[in-house]
């Protein structure tokens, strides 16, 4: 009889570890693995959780942009970086990079961005005599930094990584520009709040894959392209778009790269009809050079 319980237990044990090995496989499969730039608090991992809401993530947190797009490019990961501020303006460098990487837009997502100054919990204001956050971040906040001329603004490679930092090597003369979360989490205190130029500051995001996999019932898209550098070429083209009833949202031009005083123009587009907007992609060629389609994917304008 004990020989038998003894064998029940064992056969028991075998078939839990056999069932925790499978729920393994089942959680590493819906896993996602996610490039992000910065560190945990940042606004990319904010962003982030909100567009995978109540999905798994493995953040694989980058210190640049660049580590982002290698990230997806070498390892299949997906990424999300921002693209554009309402304040700030747009990250030109990083529509290039999509493109040269040959990576693809495959949503969007738009954050509210509220900046806190946040120092250590025994330092004042008036002690602080440097104020460290991401470039765009302090772009965002100038008008609140001119009223400090005597604390020196200092550009660092994120803004919860700077708040980090202060934490780890007890910074008393530092402070830093982040999000509310970063303050919690590396156990900082906030002094100023909203010091952004304007209390409506948006950033828009963009996700992207390595995979050409088409988005289902796309109603945006993103294209980059040149044009003939001939009287009325650029204005052709947006005749054509109009006449298609592609609703032009976003127009950049960026120098190309060897080519002197030659352009890149990237748009975005809005659209109700995929048919009609195919037969844009099909004829976009009659006006244009270098078309590349960065992506086409859902419009997320929900702020």
């Amino acid at each position: 009889m004990n020989q038998f319980f003894i064998r029940l237990n064992y056969l028991n044990i075998f078939a839990a570890l056999k069932i925790g090995r499978l729920a393994f496989k089942v959680l590493k499969k819906d896993l996602k693995n996610i490039a992000i730039q910065g560190v945990s608090g940042s606004f990319h991992e904010e962003a982030t959780r909100k567009s995978f809401n109540n999905q798994a993530i493995e953040f694989e947190f980058c210190d640049t942009f660049e580590q982002v797009f290698l990230n997806v490019k070498e390892k299949n990961y997906l990424g999300l970086v921002a693209i554009e501020n309402s304040l700030a303006g747009s990250i030109l460098p990083n529509y290039g990079s999509i493109q040269s990487h040959g990576l693809n837009i495959i949503g969007e997502t738009y954050c509210e961005i509220e900046q806190n100054l946040m120092v250590l919990p025994s330092t004042s204001l008036e002690d602080v005599q440097e104020i460290w956050s991401h470039p765009m971040a302090l772009s965002q906040c100038q008008s609140f930094l001119n009223q400090y001329p005597n604390i020196k603004s200092v550009e660092k490679e994120d803004t919860a990584k700077s708040a980090r930092i202060i934490k780890q090597k007890k910074l008393k003369n530092t402070a830093a520009i982040a999000s509310h979360t970063a303050a919690e989490i590396y156990g900082l205190k906030i002094i100023k709040r909203k010091v952004q130029d304007h209390k409506k500051n948006f950033t828009r995001f963009l996700i992207l894959s390595k995979n050409k996999t088409a988005i289902s019932t796309p109603n945006k898209a993103t294209l980059c392209f040149s044009v003939a550098n001939q009287t009325g070429s650029l204005a052709k083209t947006l005749t054509f778009l109009a006449e298609n009833e592609m609703n032009l949202t976003k127009i950049q031009s960026h120098p190309i790269i060897g080519r002197q005083w030659e352009y890149f123009f990237y748009i975005d587009l809005l659209f109700d009809s995929h048919k009609k907007y195919r037969y844009v992609i099909a004829n976009l060629n009659n006006y244009v050079s270098d078309l590349n389609i960065l992506g086409a994917y859902k419009n997320e304008i929900n702020i």
